[in-house]
């Protein structure tokens, strides 16, 4: 009997724990969809209401049809706003608003800095912004972030680093690490890859991935050995 139930169990927990694999990104994503589509109804929602309040009628009133038209005006607006912007005038006009914004103390700060965030999250190629992998926390754990820029120590004249560290799941937080640029490990991931694995916890990712740095590799291996005991 023991060995059986002993049997029955493994095999119940290794069926478990398939089903977690299988479900778990689909969880995530959905829970990521979820999110987002929840912010976008709940943006449009005034204007849904004013709508209802115009052309009274019941079908204006059920909630699924409140939340679909929420959605669909959120993204038409979003649209528009990225199509004038795109434009002289549009970007004109935005230049103004931001240099109206710095006016405002705390909303200055809080502005400036997601916008910076969101800046460096949408890297075109070809900019001097991608992602590495650097030490932290500990030496010999690496974390992804991205090289948003460079500069030079004024004492000793090394070049430095400015890597933003997204933290997993929760990629609008991040910390801000200034290193030397010989502690970092440039790698062949692209900006989607990165977010993919974030976002996701490393569900999803490449099979692949250049987590060593070439030339410390090569010191390693041209140093001589140790002498034995």
């Amino acid at each position: 009997m023991k060995p059986s139930y002993a049997r029955t169990l493994r095999s119940l927990q290794r069926n478990i724990l398939a089903g977690i694999i299988t479900i778990g990104p689909l969880f995530v994503t959905y829970l990521i969809f979820s999110f987002l589509l929840g912010i976008l109804a709940k943006a449009g929602l005034p204007v849904v209401w004013l709508l209802a309040a115009v052309f009274p009628g019941d079908w204006l009133n059920e909630p699924w049809v409140q939340s679909v038209l929420s959605i669909v005006l959120t993204l038409v607006v979003l649209y528009l706003v990225g199509r004038v912007t795109s434009l002289v005038v549009g970007r004109q006009a935005l230049r103004l608003f931001e240099t109206a914004l710095v006016r405002l103390p705390f909303v200055a700060k809080i502005y400036g800095s997601v916008r910076q965030l969101i800046d460096s999250m949408m890297v075109k190629k070809g900019s001097s912004q991608r992602v590495v992998l650097i030490d932290f926390p500990i030496a010999g754990q690496k974390s992804i972030g991205f090289l948003t820029c460079t500069m030079i120590d004024s004492a000793s004249g090394e070049l430095l680093a400015a890597v933003l560290l997204p933290n997993a799941i929760n990629p609008t937080s991040a910390l801000l690490q200034i290193l030397p640029m010989a502690r970092v490990t440039e790698t062949d991931l692209n900006m989607e890859q990165a977010m993919s694995m974030l976002m996701t916890g490393g569900a999803v990712g490449p099979e692949e991935i250049l987590f060593t740095r070439p030339a410390l590799a090569a010191q390693e291996e041209a140093m001589p050995p140790l002498p034995s005991a």
